[in-house]
C-alpha cells in the first residue's frame, strides 16, 4: 500500500513541476513571427506608418515655408532694385539741376559784369574773361579774323544764342545758333563759352562724340578759359557713362589736381568716390 502512495506522490510532484515550468515560459503567437502574445504586428506597422506620415507632413510644411520665404525675399529684392533705380534717376536729375543752376549763376554774373563794363566803356564789347573793353577796330580784328556774314556783331550773335537757352529754353534751336556763331566768329572772345554751351547741349541729347569734340576744343585751344575745368569734368562724365571707368578716373583726378579750389573739383571728387 505504501508503494502506490509513493507513486502517487511522485506523479503529483512531477505534474506540479511541469505546470510551474509551463507557467514561467513566454507564450508566442506563431502567426506573429515571434511577436509576444498580446502585441499585434499589424498594430506596430500602423504606428510606424503614422510616424512616417507625420514626418512627411513636417518636411512638406518646412519645404513650403522655405519656398514662401524665398518668394518673399525675391519680391523684396526686386523692390529694392526698383528703389535703387529711382534714387539713381533722381540723383542724376538733381545733379543736372545743380549744374544748370551753377552755369546760370556764372553766366548771369558774367553778363552783369559785361553790362557794367559796357556802361563804363561806352558800350564797347567786353570779354567775359577780362575787364578790359575792346574799343578799337584794330583790337576787334585781333580777336576775330573773320568778318560776320549776318551783319551782327559777335556780342549780339552770342547773346542771341545764349538767350535761346536762358530765356526761351529752345534748346534744339540753340544748337544751330551756337554752330552758326562759331562759324562766323571762330576766334571770338566768346568762343570758349560757345564751345562749352554747344557741348553741354549735345551732352544733354547724349550725343557723346559730338559733345566730347566741343569740350576737347575748350581744353586744348582755350587753356586759360574758366570753362576748362567744367569741360574736363564733362569729359569724365561722358567716359563714365560710356563705361570707360579708367579714363573717367583719370579725367576726374586731372580736374582735382589742376583746379583743386573749383566747384568742378568738388563734383569730380564726388563722382570719383562713386566709381
Amino acid at each position: 500500500m505504501a508503494k502506490p502512495i509513493i507513486q502517487g506522490v511522485t506523479l503529483c510532484a512531477a505534474l506540479f513541476t511541469s505546470a510551474s515550468v509551463l507557467a514561467q515560459a513566454p507564450v508566442y503567437d506563431v502567426g506573429a513571427s515571434q511577436t509576444p502574445a498580446g502585441h499585434s504586428s499589424a498594430s506596430g506597422d500602423k504606428s510606424l506608418e503614422q510616424r512616417i506620415t507625420v514626418l512627411e507632413r513636417m518636411v512638406e510644411s518646412r519645404t513650403e515655408m522655405q519656398h514662401r520665404l524665398q518668394s518673399q525675399i525675391d519680391t523684396m529684392q526686386g523692390e529694392i532694385d526698383e528703389l535703387r533705380g529711382a534714387v539713381e534717376v533722381h540723383t542724376n536729375q538733381l545733379e543736372k539741376v545743380l549744374e544748370r543752376q551753377r552755369e546760370l549763376y556764372l553766366e548771369i554774373d558774367k553778363r552783369v559784369e559785361a553790362l557794367k563794363q559796357a556802361g563804363v566803356g561806352a558800350a564797347a564789347p567786353v570779354s567775359e574773361y577780362s575787364s578790359t573793353p575792346v574799343s578799337s577796330p584794330s583790337a576787334y580784328s585781333a580777336v576775330s579774323n573773320r568778318q560776320p556774314t549776318s551783319g551782327r556783331d559777335e556780342t549780339t550773335a552770342y547773346e542771341d544764342a545764349v538767350n535761346l537757352i536762358l530765356k526761351s529754353r529752345e534748346y534744339d534751336k540753340a544748337i544751330p545758333a551756337f554752330q552758326s556763331f562759331l562759324g562766323e566768329f571762330p576766334n571770338s572772345q566768346y568762343a570758349p563759352n560757345a564751345h562749352y554751351w554747344l557741348g553741354q547741349l549735345l551732352f544733354n541729347q547724349q550725343r557723346w562724340s559730338e559733345a566730347s569734340e566741343q569740350f576737347n576744343t575748350v581744353i586744348t585751344r582755350f587753356t586759360d578759359s574758366t570753362k576748362r575745368p567744367d569741360a574736363l569734368l564733362k569729359l569724365g562724365v561722358i567716359a563714365e557713362r560710356q563705361g570707360n571707368k579708367n579714363q573717367a578716373r583719370t579725367l576726374f583726378q586731372q580736374v582735382i589736381n589742376e583746379y583743386p579750389d573749383s566747384s568742378a573739383s568738388k563734383l569730380a571728387q564726388s563722382r570719383l568716390g562713386g566709381l
